[in-house]
């Protein structure tokens, strides 16, 4: 039998590449990277960063895939990896730019304008003519987008196409992927990072503001006396939460909005530390009670139960808890609704999501008919929505098209940007809109990893063609330039925000990935923290970033001209 198949499919026949031999070697020098990343020099390893050195392996040795099949596989993998990223923290998003955001966008801008100016300096120093610099600018902070800017204003300018711009681009990419990644391992031991500490000062960081806590206190407050919780709840105009009550007779019974204030009645409270004060303070003076005395049920006429209910049902999705009417339903008390990881303080104007979990207080009859209500089946998270997942793409990628300026050429957020917004938007606001964005963790991160993996592969190969030649050709300088414009401001501003600013390291990874648009190190950060903190930073800077990234680079062609 002819082995002529096999010829086709591995190595790519005469004509044009197959589709079987474009995914062919697009499973092989992923699978490549992905088994090179399992090696480990002194416990540091570079990641999923491997399948972009396997993709120039490949691509230098010639093997032929068609340049549009490869472009749209590097965008539409991009496109997965920061969409996916934007629904998981897109609920936490908004409120990480009230807690620190506006100094992380500072911090961000100005890794830019560093960048900008070392490119200009060695420019000025060198004699190497700026467009290449900006292509070589470009590579260093891993951002595409830049790169066609930079190719697009010089060829509307000129009216030619200058490769130095993408050379110098494929020469300093790759050492800027790694150079990135190995700042963040230098600065872990400049700084002398502790992973432990770091996890406790995030820990501490979230109790101190924004976590719901539980306190136990005596109400004393005569002017408040006969009056209802409802009442209290306009008075001081806070968030909390009076989950019981425990009269002087030693009787606990549920709280609600219509429960009257004694003198002598003990209350379960449960708010933010930052408000607590003022809220105990306001009821009375606080009094120490264990969670099993306020569990008792002795002097009950109905026993109390507490129980994390999912939310599963879609017509739930985008409700109020004001709509839901539950607790006048039902008789139950709901305390705390947990989101993405984090516990927040219920309030009647809450819009629920699917994938929250609420925790539910009442008699047990009461909480398992409220839990008909909302689902609470594991079962209907595993199936997938994806119609919002394509919608929110559409969206994307017409806002990533959208000229937001003309400086003379449009600036736009590209084809990463712009459904990155688009996700963050989907993940906050879309169950407002009733539509289902909730993906579980397994799936969201399956989607991430599978559009990283493709995005590095792509780009690897077509710039695996080339890039020797332009080494030996001279372009090695340009590695050497880019490893400054890539390093340095990262250098620096780490040292500021450290030092002045006192950023957690998680927090710093994801703002130095951002900065840099470099999804393989924000997979190397992501993998190295274990938590989303890093991805949180990365997407509260990237837009503003993306944009910044592209609107420099044209500035610095047109200077050139």
């Amino acid at each position: 039998m002819s082995l002529e198949w096999l010829k086709n499919v591995v190595i790519g026949g005469d004509g044009a590449p197959t589709i079987a031999h474009t995914v062919f070697v697009l499973a092989i020098v992923i699978a490549s990277g992905i088994a090179l990343s399992r090696v480990k020099i002194k416990g540091i390893s570079l990641g999923m960063t491997w399948i972009l050195f396997t993709g120039i392996a490949v691509g230098h040795f010639g093997v032929n895939i068609d340049h549009a099949t490869l472009h749209f596989i590097k965008e539409f993998g991009l496109i997965l990896f920061v969409f996916f990223i934007g629904l998981q923290v897109g609920p936490g998003f908004f409120s990480s730019l009230k807690s620190g955001g506006m100094t992380l966008i500072g911090l961000a801008t100005l890794i830019i304008l560093l960048g900008v100016a070392t490119t200009y300096v060695i420019h000025l120093i060198t004699g190497e003519p700026l467009p290449t610099m900006v292509g070589v600018l470009s590579g260093a902070v891993t951002n595409t987008p830049g790169l066609g800017a930079a190719q697009q204003a010089y060829l509307d300018s000129t009216g030619i196409d200058d490769p130095s711009i993408s050379l110098g681009y494929a020469v300093a990419y790759p050492l800027g992927v790694v150079g990135i990644i190995f700042t963040m391992i230098i600065m872990r031991y400049v700084l002398r990072v502790d992973f432990k500490k770091e996890d406790e000062g995030l820990a501490a960081m979230s109790d101190e503001t924004h976590l719901p806590r539980r306190y136990s206190v005596e109400f004393t407050n005569k002017m408040l006396a006969g009056r209802d919780i409802a009442t209290a709840h306009v008075l001081i105009n806070r968030q909390f939460v009076v989950s019981r009550i425990m009269h002087k007779s030693g009787e606990i019974v549920m709280a609600d909005g219509k429960s009257t204030l004694s003198i002598g009645d003990r209350l379960r409270v449960i708010c933010t530390e930052e408000d607590s004060e003022a809220i105990l303070a306001f009821f009375g003076h606080p009094v120490e009670m264990t969670a099993d005395e306020w569990g008792a049920t002795a002097m009950q006429s109905t026993p109390l139960v507490s129980r994390r209910i999912l939310i599963t049902r879609e017509e739930v999705n985008g409700k109020k808890f004001s709509d839901l009417r539950l607790r006048t339903r039902y008789g139950i008390n709901i305390t705390r609704v947990n989101r993405a990881g984090v516990d927040l303080i219920p309030y009647q104007g809450m819009e629920l999501q699917v994938g929250d979990k609420v925790m539910v207080v009442g008699p047990e009859a009461a909480v398992l008919a409220a839990e008909k209500v909302l689902g609470n089946s594991l079962k209907k998270l595993d199936h997938p929505n994806l119609l919002p997942v394509f919608i929110g793409i559409a969206l994307g990628v017409l806002l990533g098209s959208l000229p937001l300026m003309n400086i003379p050429q449009p600036v736009k957020l590209g084809l990463a940007g712009g459904p990155l917004i688009i996700a963050i938007l989907l993940g906050r606001f879309g169950p407002h809109f009733h539509l289902v964005t909730y993906t579980t963790m397994s799936a969201n991160l399956m989607l991430r990893e599978i559009g990283l993996a493709m995005f590095l592969a792509a780009v690897g190969i077509g710039a695996g063609d080339g890039f020797v030649d332009a080494i030996v050709g001279g372009g090695y300088k340009w590695i050497g330039y880019g490893v400054i414009i890539t390093v340095l401001p990262l250098i620096i501003v780490s040292l500021i925000a450290r030092l002045k600013f006192k950023m957690n390291y998680y927090t710093l990874m994801g703002l130095m990935s951002g900065a840099m648009t470099d999804p393989p190190a924000l997979g190397f950060a992501s993998t190295s923290s274990g938590n989303d903190m890093p991805a949180v930073s990365y997407a509260t800077v990237y837009p503003v970033v993306m944009f910044l990234r592209v609107l420099t680079a044209q500035l610095l062609i047109l200077m050139s001209m």
